[in-house]
């Protein structure tokens, strides 16, 4: 899609002229410029599986060493894990899998430039840090664990969709800042509010900052609830007009042990052994829905993004690097509520 094509689908989106309150026609005109080599160069996922997780992180991120030693020049690189909760191991990105790509970043000499930063909706991310095993892997190779909660953040508009209107959120700085290079370390699961979650939505809902010393039911402030959008149609709105400012330059999926049913923190596990990393996002994406066996037509947030040219999402025009797509296709359990989040669909009343 050409600039123009990328304006008209905006204004003619789900929430019409909001859009240039949410995204300012400057910023979707230098998404575009970044974006247009993408669909012909980047479309590559690689897929690997195996009995080793650190291994199979390393692997998945070989074919592309080359262009990520590249792009990361001298950048910082912001390793994002998922680490909604901090006391529930299925729903957090595994430490083997972090430690892999260390491993890797090592391996092309970007090791240096490497930081962990997380803001759990639970609270501090250094309980979560410790809860799961990554303070050793840290240490080993000597890179910082970070909570986003204790830098800078920045106000970004999105829609909460009861009262159409845009709505203030404190996002991390270190995360919007596109002199970083930021790596999205997910791990495959369903999700109760927007059917699945892999490499966008763990930065996006990730990304809004809480105050220092949040806890659950004291009167400090956490953000994150606000860009879910008070419904479907809010919520995957705000994932997609927030990946003009907040998206992957490395997508990875964890699908060694992913997620089914009621995720992102209390579905069950499923035995998949799979692993999925690639330069374009949204290519990677597609790719993990279809190992989950899901309908890429109910995922709301990636329709829009696939519209308006943020990445590739025919899944015939991606080339998948390693084992074969069709041979590692599992059906995920879907959310109880799957009826309800298909409601994006539904005209505006």
């Amino acid at each position: 899609m050409n600039k123009l094509q990328r304006r008209d689908f905006i204004k003619a989106s789900l929430f019409g002229g909001i859009a240039a309150a949410t995204i300012p026609m400057h910023v979707m005109d230098a998404w575009a410029e970044q974006t247009k080599v993408i669909l012909d160069t980047n479309s590559r996922v690689s897929l690997v599986t195996g009995s080793d997780r650190a291994d199979m992180a390393f692997r998945a991120l070989q074919p592309f060493s080359k262009e990520i030693a590249q792009a990361v020049g001298n950048r910082r690189i912001i390793l994002k894990p998922n680490m909604v909760e901090l006391t529930i191991p299925l729903c957090a990105t595994h430490k083997d899998s972090i430690e892999g790509i260390l491993e890797f970043y090592k391996s092309i000499n970007k090791l240096s430039n490497v930081v962990i930063a997380e803001s759990s909706a639970g609270g501090h991310a250094m309980i979560g840090y410790d809860n799961y095993g990554y303070i050793p892997v840290a240490e080993k190779y000597k890179v910082e664990l970070l909570d986003l909660d204790d830098y800078p953040s920045q106000i970004l508009y999105v829609i909460d969709e009861k009262v159409f209107q845009p709505k203030p959120v404190r996002m991390s700085s270190l995360l919007v800042d596109r002199n970083n290079y930021v790596m999205s370390v997910a791990r495959m699961k369903t999700h109760q509010f927007v059917i699945a979650t892999l490499t966008l939505k763990n930065l996006v809902f990730g990304a809004p900052v809480k105050d220092r010393g949040y806890k659950r039911g004291t009167n400090a402030k956490s953000d994150k609830a606000i860009v879910h959008g008070n419904g479907q149609k809010g919520g995957n709105y705000n994932l997609f007009s927030m990946a003009y400012y907040i998206r992957p330059d490395l997508g990875f999926v964890d699908g060694y042990e992913g997620m089914e049913g009621n995720g992102p923190t209390q579905g069950t596990p499923v035995d998949h052994k799979v692993c999925i990393a690639g330069l374009d996002w949204l290519s990677v994406e597609r790719v993990g829905i279809e190992l989950m066996g899901l309908n890429p037509e109910d995922l709301g947030y990636m329709i829009y993004c696939a519209d308006a040219g943020m990445g590739q999402f025919d899944l015939s025009k991606i080339e998948i690097v390693g084992e074969k797509l069709a041979d590692h296709i599992k059906s995920y359990k879907l959310p109880p509520n799957y009826n309800q989040l298909l409601r994006w669909k539904a005209p505006v009343s």
